[in-house]
């Protein structure tokens, strides 16, 4: 309804953002404050932000709040690439803390003349190549994402060429290519990040959800499992396991990852 694709959803719901409860047939059911959230993340979509930044963003945002200011109080909206957050006057960007000062023009007396260049004058328009470092790719990957997912797939695939073990290229373009119904090469491409960079959880529990798609419900299990060594508390991973097992005969294992979900959904 909201337009936000699976993995943005169950990254919002793994990163504790949402709490959505189960129903009777095991689907999601969000509240008010959970829907105000998404609907934030759909805003922030809008505007062009990745999906990998507005989760971090909202990631660094969560843990810098005090627990008694809800997410819901605040104004969340995006200013160029960048999120902001707004509380009464102030504003600041969510990832780094930074002030964002608010200059507004105001009209002036007077008039505006322009002047006339020849057309030899005037150097053709270029557009804009990031520098040669991964960070810049990946930055104009995130960029892309909405407009133009092949050229967000290239600077992705240009970053890793460049960086190898950059983790947040790999999950980035990852979940681009399961959107595009690619979830084999997805998997291939996490299969060599997760040997870069074997202790980072979402790597395992991404590798996962692809593994899952393409019917492979073991090695998606195998990949979930992983991803709870390395963090316990990913509810959604307990709950896809609990899924898993259940399907794959092993009552006693559904239950103790669906007790550990329902223990981190109480927090």
């Amino acid at each position: 309804m909201l337009g936000l694709s699976r993995s943005v959803v169950t990254s919002l719901v793994a990163a504790g953002f949402v709490a959505p409860s189960r129903g009777r047939r095991n689907e999601y059911r969000f509240s008010f404050r959970d829907v105000v959230l998404l609907r934030t993340a759909v805003d922030l979509r809008a505007a062009h932000i990745a999906p990998r930044k507005i989760l971090a963003a909202l990631r660094k945002l969560k843990a810098s709040l005090p627990a008694e200011l809800p997410l819901t109080g605040l104004r969340i909206t995006a200013v160029g690439n960048d999120v902001t957050v707004r509380d009464g006057n102030s504003q600041w960007q969510a990832e780094s803390g930074q002030l964002v000062m608010d200059f507004e023009l105001t009209a002036a007396k007077g008039s505006v003349s322009f002047l006339q260049h020849a057309p030899h004058d005037r150097a053709p328009a270029r557009e804009e190549q990031p520098a040669g470092d991964a960070a810049s790719w990946f930055s104009r990957g995130e960029a892309l994402e909405r407009s133009d997912a092949a050229a967000a797939e290239a600077a992705y695939r240009k970053a890793l060429a460049l960086d190898p073990g950059l983790a947040d290229a790999a999950l980035n373009l990852g979940a681009l290519l399961c959107e595009a119904q690619r979830c084999d090469e997805a998997v291939t491409l996490y299969d060599e990040a997760v040997r870069r960079s074997p202790n980072e959880a979402l790597l395992h529990f991404n590798r996962a959800i692809a593994l899952e798609d393409l019917g492979r419900l073991a090695d998606a299990l195998a990949s979930y499992n992983a991803s709870l060594r390395l963090a316990p508390d990913l509810a959604d991973a307990h709950f896809n396991a609990a899924r898993l097992h259940e399907q794959l005969g092993d009552a006693k294992q559904a239950v103790r990852h669906l007790s550990a979900y329902r223990r981190l959904q109480r927090r």
